[in-house]
């Protein structure tokens, strides 16, 4: 079974920094792609960045420039390094992957969410 568990977000002012990790744990044979979502209240959860396994990377308009996408595919691990926080980016914050397990099938895999809270 897969998991994948978040952690580093909580309550920043505006401007701040945060740093949020996910690590997929389980029986895991390659991981496609990686990605962060986020779904603030009364809102549809939208994409936030992805990161393939070669490193290729996108983000939504709003955050380029301001956050930061990586992965150490050793550790099975995504990061997303948030600069210049403001209180538009408030939201639970999702890690999603795209992992091949045993059976050699794709499966697509969410974490619980972490809170991320910006006070202007």
């Amino acid at each position: 079974q897969v998991r994948l568990v978040e952690s580093g977000g909580g309550l920043v002012q505006a401007g701040g920094s945060l740093r949020l990790s996910c690590a997929a744990s389980g029986i895991i044979l390659s991981i496609n792609t990686m990605a962060w979502y986020r779904q603030a209240p009364g809102k549809q959860r939208e994409l936030v960045a992805t990161i393939t396994s070669g490193g290729s990377t996108n983000y939504l308009d709003f955050v380029k420039g301001r956050f930061t996408i990586s992965s150490d595919n050793a550790k099975n691990t995504v990061y997303l390094q948030m600069n210049s926080l403001k209180p538009e980016d408030t939201a639970v914050y999702y890690c999603n992957a795209r992992i091949l397990t045993t059976g050699l099938q794709w499966n697509n895999y969410w974490g619980q969410g972490t809170q991320v809270t910006v006070s202007s």
